[in-house]
C-alpha cells in the first residue's frame, strides 16, 4: 500500500480504522506503556555523563511515542474525512 498521504480517502478510512483498534487494544496499550516506562527508568537511573547512552534512551522513548502519534493522527484523518462525507451527503 501506498504512504498514507498518498492513500485514497478510502484507504485512509480502513487504516484509521486500523488504527483505532491499535490504540483500543488492551495488549497494545500495555506494551506501549511498559515500553515508554522501561525508558523513562532506564534514562533516571542513567548517568549524567553518558551522554551517548541518555540520547539512544530518549530516541527510544521518542520513537515509541511517535508511533502512538501517528496512529492518533490516523484515527483524526478518517473522522475528518467521514465528517466530510456526511456534510456532503447532508446537502445533497
Amino acid at each position: 500500500m501506498s504512504s498514507f498521504s498518498n492513500a485514497s480517502e478510502e484507504d485512509q478510512v480502513a487504516m484509521g480504522n486500523d488504527a483505532e483498534k491499535l490504540l483500543l487494544d488492551v495488549t497494545f496499550n500495555s506494551v506501549i506503556n511498559n515500553l515508554v516506562e522501561s525508558a523513562f527508568q532506564a534514562f533516571v537511573v542513567s548517568k549524567p555523563d553518558n551522554k551517548d547512552g541518555r540520547e539512544t534512551i530518549y530516541n527510544a522513548y521518542r520513537a515509541v511515542t511517535e508511533i502512538v502519534a501517528t496512529l492518533q493522527q490516523r484515527v483524526q484523518v478518517r473522522d475528518q474525512i467521514l465528517e466530510k462525507q456526511r456534510e456532503n451527503s447532508e446537502e445533497e
